[in-house]
């Protein structure tokens, strides 16, 4: 009887301090869905690319080009506090870490390389479900447009195109 009292007591504290522990782990972290598109922005008065419908006013307001074409479309989901690599044309490689949600906006850090060779860093606060529009580096015969953005919560959306990056590829 003594035997099974004092397995009872070490079960029930068990399950007294499991809440405790819980609690002290905090919140499970928050999925962040992260979309970049690349674009090349160029003068061969071509228009803008039917794919860039909804980017293409945007495009045009911002930058003096009369071409706009979508070179690559990436989707990919990332949880606060993990980074996240995308491979870009011309060899440039976006790394972005969410860092926390606050409200309805995501804190973020950007890295934008060229190769191993850090061209852009930026920490920023981005709208749930906004958009950054960066003006990048020269590519073929115009410029190369970084599209990016981000959402949480009912705004994630599962991603269209997997995307595998090799290891050597995400670390500078």
């Amino acid at each position: 009887m003594t035997a099974r009292l004092g397995s009872f007591l070490i079960y029930a504290s068990i399950l007294a301090l499991a809440p405790i522990g819980h609690a002290l782990a905090g919140p499970a972290p928050r999925q962040v869905s992260i979309h970049v598109d690349s674009v090349l922005a160029a003068d061969t008065h071509e228009g803008v690319d039917a794919r860039l419908a909804p980017l293409g006013r945007k495009l045009q307001g911002l930058f003096a080009y009369t071409t706009y074409s979508l070179v690559s479309h990436q989707d990919g989901i990332t949880e606060c506090g993990k980074m996240i690599a995308f491979m870009l044309p011309g060899g440039k490689i976006l790394h972005i870490q969410p860092r926390a949600v606050d409200g309805d906006m995501i804190a973020m850090e950007i890295v934008l390389f060229d190769g191993t060779r850090p061209m852009m860093t930026t920490d920023l606060k981005l709208k749930d479900n906004g958009t950054l529009i960066v003006g990048g580096p020269r590519y073929e015969q115009g410029m190369l447009i970084i599209s990016i953005g981000a959402s949480t919560g009912t705004h994630v959306a599962p991603p269209r195109e997997k995307i595998e990056i090799p290891a050597e590829a995400t670390t500078p």
